[in-house]
């Protein structure tokens, strides 16, 4: 399901939990109508000062958080994929799993998902260190869509880092380097390094809590 993603997004229990769905959110704002007075019960929950960064959760902070995801997993923000436009491949990585979100730009130019996926890592994928875990986030992005991202089909991949330069130099290393790097092969991509302040989208979705 493309959306379920999203749609068990945990209740934040925490101000960085609050600041991280935020985050996801306000990427699109621009398709949510009365964004700010929807989101105003949940950004007061950061002011003020609690306890080990605790919130004061109402039930207004309730209706909030189920409505947004609501509009994050419907038209007009969800898109439906066109396969005459490029398409854009988000991933991001944190130390407990990795996130992908597949997007195109709309008629005005504007930014929408097509889909959302997340990947909880194994105990081994743990212990890659930053960099491969980045390419470990590529790799299960492009494999899990490979219907989307064939290699006829150009597309732009943005990324908090560039870990395919690394990867290219360093493909000899052992066996899974060269694994990865023949998995890319077939695609024909762009590589473009956004920042984690302009990554909050894919950002949000690695470093949600994973369910036990």
């Amino acid at each position: 399901m493309k959306v379920k993603v999203v749609i068990d997004f945990p209740v934040p229990t925490t101000r960085r939990q609050v600041r991280t769905f935020l985050g996801l959110a306000g990427y699109y704002n621009h398709y949510i109508p009365m964004f700010s007075s929807i989101v105003a019960s949940l950004t007061e929950t950061l002011k003020g000062k609690l306890r080990q960064g605790k919130i004061n959760w109402t039930e207004e902070c309730t209706r909030a958080f189920k409505e947004l995801k609501e509009k994050l997993t419907q038209q007009p923000i969800l898109y439906a994929p066109d396969f005459n436009k490029e398409f854009i491949l988000q991933t991001d990585a944190s130390n407990s799993g990795t996130s992908v979100i597949l997007a195109q730009r709309d008629d005005n130019d504007k930014e929408l998902p097509v889909l959302y996926l997340r990947k909880k890592f194994s105990e081994t994928e743990k212990k890659y260190s930053t960099t491969e875990r980045e390419c470990a986030a590529i790799i299960f992005a492009v494999k899990k869509l490979q219907c989307y991202l064939d290699g006829h089909t150009k597309f732009l991949l943005i990324t908090a880092h560039n870990p395919l330069v690394w990867l290219k130099n360093n493909v000899r290393l052992n066996p899974r380097l060269m694994r990865w790097a023949l998995a890319l092969q077939p695609y024909n991509h762009t590589v473009v390094r956004q920042s984690g302040k302009n990554h909050k989208n894919a950002n949000a979705l690695s470093r949600t809590p994973w369910p036990d």
